[in-house]
């Protein structure tokens, strides 16, 4: 487990309730749209104010943000609506703009969090404050670069520290604008429990009408906030329009959501004592079926280096997934998670296969 020296993230004041709230628009565009946004989101109880100065884009010509300009508004916002406001950085200029400017929090973006000399060249300038610091997980699924970030913003002395967890780019087909994989920022609360998540569904969703499951989902899954973009109007906003909330939109959002107990309170468990026990037997079963078939396909490729065959047969393959998820299908179980399954079974199949073939290539090279 990782370990980082950490205090509980701190706006006095505010009640450090489950869900911590961050909403605001993704870019600060003008002054008006700021404040007028800033004025809708504070009528509805949001407490921390988000808003893009700076904002690095996939592609050049695309809306890159107003800059050092847009912090004045930021201070009216805090001066008008009594919100904490909050924006990215990327660069050691940019946190000293921001704390020039009395910003209460700072996020470290997808773009920034993968490169780990633009994370120490952030940390470097954060040194000797006592801020809180988001670290949104690198746009690729690498959890351990995620917690290097993490470490590195932390080693600057930043001990009001959380994660943002706003999904990852993928080449595959779907719904997700980034695919939340939840497993990820799951292992990361398991390495570190201590540390606060919080989800970004604007960005994993890429589309509004997704925010209200992801938000559950994030909920369902203990995690500590949401940081979710939000515009005055969204329709005519300058970047990412198709995510941004309506303050209206953002109210329904957050009254749909079902807090759950965190902990099994008052449940009856012999009820889930025994619901776990049938767990850990249907486990333990899969384990043996799986050792069972991992023989089998040593087996294969024994036979398979015997008789000079190649260890990937493709319309083998392509068979076995048609069949299984149809059968998974029949079952009731998700035919994208029969596949995930399966392509690991396939894929650890492979491997075992190669390491037959590679021993016996060796020995014959000894013997030759």
């Amino acid at each position: 487990m990782s370990k980082l020296n950490l205090e509980p993230i701190n706006f006095p004041g505010l009640e450090p309730k489950r869900p911590l709230v961050i909403a605001g628009p993704c870019s600060a565009e003008t002054e008006e749209q700021t404040l007028a946004t800033a004025r809708l989101l504070s009528a509805i109880g949001v407490k921390v104010f988000r808003a893009g100065i700076w904002k690095p884009r996939t592609r050049p010509g695309a809306f890159e943000g107003v800059g050092s300009i847009g912090l004045p508004w930021l201070k009216k916002v805090k001066e008008e609506t009594g919100m904490y406001v909050g924006v990215e950085v990327a660069t050691a200029h940019h946190v000293y703009e921001a704390i020039k400017h009395g910003v209460d929090m700072m996020w470290v973006g997808a773009r920034t969090s993968a490169n780990p000399f633009a994370v120490q060249e952030v940390a470097d300038a954060l040194k000797g404050l006592d801020i809180p610091v988001f670290v949104k997980n690198p746009v690729n699924p690498d959890l351990d670069l995620w917690i290097g970030a993490l470490e590195r913003i932390n080693n600057a002395g930043i001990k009001q520290l959380a994660a943002i967890h706003r999904g990852f780019s993928t080449y595959d087909k779907s719904e997700f604008r980034n695919h939340p994989q939840w497993q990820i920022p799951i292992e990361l609360h398991r390495r570190i429990p201590e540390l606060p998540i919080i989800t970004d569904p604007s960005h994993i969703g890429g589309k509004r009408e997704l925010i209200a499951d992801i938000c559950q989902e994030a909920m369902d899954l203990n995690f500590d906030g949401l940081i979710i973009e939000t515009h005055y109007n969204p329709e005519k906003a300058w970047s990412d329009a198709a995510q941004q909330l309506t303050p209206e939109g953002l109210k329904k959002v957050l009254d749909g959501l079902i807090l759950r107990r965190p902990k099994i309170g008052d449940t009856p468990r012999n009820t889930l004592d025994e619901l776990r026990k049938q767990i850990d037997k249907l486990d333990n079963d899969l384990l043996d079926i799986l050792a069972a078939r991992m023989k089998v396909s040593e087996a294969i490729g024994k036979y398979k280096q015997e008789n000079n065959i190649t260890i990937l047969q493709s319309r083998r393959y392509d068979e076995i997934m048609r069949d299984r998820t149809e059968r998974a299908n029949k079952r009731g179980l998700d035919g994208e998670f029969a596949v995930k399954i399966f392509e690991s079974i396939h894929e650890e199949s492979i491997s075992c296969q190669s390491a037959i073939m590679n021993k016996a290539l060796k020995s014959k090279e000894k013997e030759a």
